[in-house]
């Protein structure tokens, strides 16, 4: 199972449109992929999901997490890294269930110019750190709004063929 995390809480974020469409072109390659957005978290996470502590807000949410194989996190450009509330997100999962020994895909995006290089090789030190096995081949969408259509599709061609790449080569990973 692939679950592709949209990595911020942020309301009709481009990264939200982004994460849908990779679904659906997992989707249209017989992949069972789910999505789960940061904006599902529970509000009061850092007070009733860290250190050690669930609540039954958060539980199927870690059940999907323990459940998954493959992530393919979606990370928009947070001040020069990846947001915040996707680390809270990690530090309240189950250790080591939740992602030790599995498998990750990581697409940057960001509103600027560099697609947030920075950010995804921050994140994959956080893999490292928990034993996700990053696959080499990471995404890099500078200036997302361009970049996606009206429908939420991804219409330039350069961009088309890296993330069927990405996707393709996810796959087989």
């Amino acid at each position: 199972m692939v679950t592709i995390i949209s990595s911020t809480n942020r309301p009709g974020s481009s990264t939200l449109k982004l994460a849908k469409y990779y679904q659906t072109k997992f989707i249209e390659r017989g992949i069972d992929a789910g999505l789960l957005s940061l904006t599902q978290l529970p509000p009061n996470l850092i007070a009733t999901d860290l250190y050690g502590k669930r609540s039954a807000e958060f539980e199927p949410i870690q059940e999907i997490v323990t459940q998954t194989e493959k992530f393919l996190f979606v990370i928009p450009e947070y001040n020069g890294s990846f947001p915040g509330v996707l680390k809270v997100f990690i530090d309240a999962c189950s250790f080591p269930e939740s992602f030790y020994e599995k498998k990750a895909a990581l697409v940057g995006l960001s509103s600027g110019k560099y697609g947030n290089i920075r950010g995804i090789d921050h994140f994959t030190g956080v893999c490292h750190y928990l034993h996700l096995n990053v696959m080499a081949l990471k995404i890099h969408i500078a200036n997302i709004r361009s970049e996606l259509d009206g429908q939420g599709n991804i219409h330039k061609e350069d961009t088309l063929k890296f993330v069927n790449e990405q996707i393709d080569k996810f796959i087989r990973f």
